[in-house]
């Protein structure tokens, strides 16, 4: 703020105007017992607060008040404009700025010098950071069960472990991924039911884009087929759900993979079980014949998968880009000066269009300020030689003045 200080005993007090505050952010943390994203539907805008005025005495205004939204463990923060990947959050209380808020505008005593004892001016604040974030939620489990729908992955879940999966005799019945843990030794091994894949869900097919991406994050696959043949040949879904894992990310081929050949308490799945059994070993995939209804063959598949996992690469994570840095331009840098074809004249510096946005030019010496600019980077000389008359219209950023023959 513009402010002078004024105290009995104290004559030439002089500026003492203090700075404004700065702008709250908004911050995005991650939270390990949020577990959706669905919150957002109802609320999708958050604004944090603006920095206070500053005051007399040199006193400082007050920061804004940031705003926090919680999000679960696994969330990637995507710039919705550009694409740009803003943080992944994954662990508990990891936190990241996606918009800044904008820097406190200055008092009066910066403006002090030997030549301009009682300034007048001050400027404004600067803008804070809006930006239109998306969020996507990929699930942090260690394995991910895959398949097509009907395969039986929501019963083999809930027979492994405590979670408790819808489970219905028609397809998609899982439209959110479940999380389950199993033990395996001493420790437990979190598996994820994922939402059934069709033909296409690499285009986006059946929702294929939103379940695909929670198997992004699973160290170790397992492929859970219906050996039954109610639903078509276990080998043609198999290889139909591979081909949509590998189109929709070829990493995803190189995960290490085991298949689950469901539902051998039918007949029809024993009778297909040696068959299958050949061919996906000639594909280079481990199979192991179980089912969730009896239980048969789950403790082989727990215990190869957890024997795969510990020997699995860390999954990938999206990297988030670096930020750009966008710095001004160099004080001996000349400006560029061109005329509109409206007859304009139009100044680009970085500098100069910097404090013409900023400058409050209600305050009684901001226009003497930046006249004075204007003369020290040489700026009105070069109008002057330009041809500029009285009347003329001179553009500096969103800044438009009268030229009146030497300057303001």
């Amino acid at each position: 703020m513009s402010h002078f200080r004024r105290e009995k005993y104290v004559p030439r007090g002089g500026p003492d105007g203090g700075d404004g505050g700065r702008g709250g952010d908004v911050v995005l943390r991650a939270r390990a017992n949020l577990h959706a994203l669905t919150a957002f539907r109802y609320k999708r805008r958050f604004i944090a607060s603006n920095g206070g005025k500053g005051e007399g005495k040199k006193r400082h205004g007050a920061n804004g008040e940031s705003v926090t939204v919680d999000v679960p463990c696994g969330t990637v923060a995507y710039d919705d404009r550009s694409g740009a990947v803003l943080a992944d959050l994954v662990e508990e209380g990891q936190t990241v700025v996606v918009a800044e808020g904008g820097r406190g505008g200055l008092g009066n005593v910066h403006f002090k010098s030997a030549r301009f004892q009682t300034p007048e001016l001050a400027t404004r604040g600067g803008s804070g950071q809006e930006r239109h974030v998306r969020l996507e939620l990929e699930l942090l489990a260690d394995i991910g069960l895959v398949g097509a729908p009907n395969a039986g992955k929501s019963s083999l879940l809930a027979r492994l472990s405590a979670a408790r999966p819808k489970v219905a005799p028609y397809p998609f019945t899982t439209l959110e991924p479940v999380l389950g843990v199993v033990q395996a030794g001493d420790s437990g091994v979190v598996f994820a039911d994922l939402p059934g894949l069709i033909e296409g869900a690499s285009q986006g097919a059946g929702l294929g884009m939103a379940f695909l991406r929670h198997v992004r994050r699973a160290r170790v696959l397992v492929h859970v087929v219906d050996g039954s043949g109610l639903e078509g040949d276990p080998f043609e879904a198999f290889q139909a759900i591979d081909a949509e894992l590998g189109a929709y990310s070829e990493d995803l081929l190189e995960r290490p993979r085991i298949v689950a050949f469901n539902k051998m308490d039918l007949l029809e799945a024993r009778e297909r079980w040696p068959d299958f059994e050949a061919l996906v070993l000639a594909e280079g995939y481990e199979a192991v014949a179980v089912s969730a209804a009896s239980g048969v063959g789950l403790r082989e598949l727990v215990g190869r998968t957890v024997g795969m996992l510990a020997e699995a690469p860390p999954a990938p994570r999206p990297e988030p880009e670096e930020t750009a840095v966008l710095r001004p331009s160099p004080v001996d840098e000349p400006a560029q000066l061109f005329r509109r074809s409206d007859g304009a004249y139009v100044v680009r510096d970085a500098r100069l269009e910097g404090l013409a946005r900023k400058l409050n030019f209600d305050t009684p010496d901001a226009a003497d300020y930046f006249q004075r600019q204007l003369d020290r980077t040489g700026v009105t000389e070069r109008l002057e030689r330009a041809g500029t008359t009285p009347g003329d219209t001179v553009v500096v950023g969103e800044l438009e003045f009268e030229w009146m023959g030497l300057g303001l």
